[in-house]
């Protein structure tokens, strides 16, 4: 029955998913929902060949909302499940809700939280008018003080409620923090949600994402705390019904509002899992293309002008070197299906 309680949810909304998005796919192009000017990469200074490895028409007229549809999927399956459970609450099926408030409820709020946040950014940038609604730096200062600030109060929900006062570091055991969980917890979310610039190709940021929510699905399965499993699979199962349109050619981009609710979501359930650490392991490509966009701007600005890659993040460096779209993301994902195997033997092993 444990097993079902995770399948269930994760074929639900997968289907749901494929289920929805012809009636959003209809209305984000009726309301022209992209960005009226060619997005600027973080990191990319080299505009030469940025405009080599972009075709900037296709760009600025696809929807970037897409996220809605792993949120809404994921939505309305807790939603369904719930229900289904109070109406049978003595059926097989009334066993399968994974609504909790010692696991659950923290991180649904997080990513429902995070994803309406997203969305308000994603709006203001595609109908927003005058200089201010045009300045990118401006977003993003604003969605760094939005994350901190979702960090820090989900610490604080963690150290005084939940009693996390430590992190657990593989082959050792628990690390004693104290009252600095708190800012590490929000330190760790900033930095997963800085991973955010991996959404630059079709298929790229779903595939990576759907690997490490998989991820952590087993390790909560393997760590009994089925609820979360059922949670990260659903998630996961949204994920791909959004990456079943996502794949070149995209029909519509993940956009802030589904980045900024799974970054979010995953530093949470990272922590709940008591696997934080093995979070740069399972989502080792997002690391790796965040740090190329570090790299590329602090060499750029302390070196004169020199550069490390030839376009930043690290996915369009491989694009420069004359890789196709395709090849860069299917790589990207074998890459990520074995650092989320590696991630969950290191959680069994240590």
């Amino acid at each position: 029955m444990d097993i079902l309680k995770i399948i269930s949810p994760t074929v639900m909304a997968f289907f749901i998913g494929i289920f929805i998005t012809p009636f959003f796919t209809k209305y984000f192009y009726k309301y022209k929902m992209w960005k009226k000017s060619p997005r600027t990469e973080a990191g990319d200074i080299t505009s030469d060949h940025f405009k080599k490895i972009h075709n900037t028409d296709l760009e600025i007229s696809t929807p970037r909302v897409g996220g809605i549809i792993i949120w809404a999927s994921v939505f309305i399956t807790v939603a369904v499940i719930y229900i289904l459970s109070i109406v049978f609450p003595y059926d097989a099926i009334g066993e399968l809700s994974f609504f909790s408030r010692s696991q659950t409820v923290v991180p649904l709020g997080a990513f429902f939280l995070a994803a309406l946040i997203g969305l308000l950014d994603d709006l203001l940038q595609i109908f927003g008018q005058g200089s201010y609604a045009k300045d990118a730096l401006v977003y993003r200062k604003v969605k760094i003080v939005f994350v901190t600030l979702i960090g820090l109060a989900i610490a604080t929900w963690f150290y005084f409620k939940l009693d996390f006062t430590s992190i657990h570091i593989p082959f050792d055991g628990p690390w004693e923090l104290g009252i600095w969980f708190i800012p590490f917890f929000a330190l760790v979310m900033l930095a997963t949600f800085s991973t955010s610039v991996i959404d630059g190709l079709d298929g790229l940021a779903g595939g990576v994402m759907a690997s490490c929510f998989t991820a952590f699905a087993a390790i909560a399965f393997l760590g009994s705390q089925y609820d979360i499993s059922a949670l990260s699979g659903a998630i996961a199962g949204g994920i791909l019904a959004f990456l079943w349109f996502n794949v070149p050619p995209a029909r519509f981009y993940m956009g802030e509002t589904g980045m900024l609710a799974l970054t979010v979501a995953l530093s949470v359930i990272a922590f709940l899992t008591d696997s934080v650490l093995l979070l740069p392991v399972i989502a080792l490509p997002l690391v790796l293309t965040t740090l190329s966009v570090i790299i590329q701007i602090g060499v750029y600005k302390v070196f004169n002008h020199r550069r490390v890659f030839l376009v930043a993040p690290l996915h369009h460096h491989f694009q420069a070197l004359g890789w196709p779209r395709e090849k860069v993301v299917m790589r990207y994902w074998i890459v990520s299906v074995v650092c989320a195997i590696t991630g969950v033997i290191l959680y069994l092993v240590s």
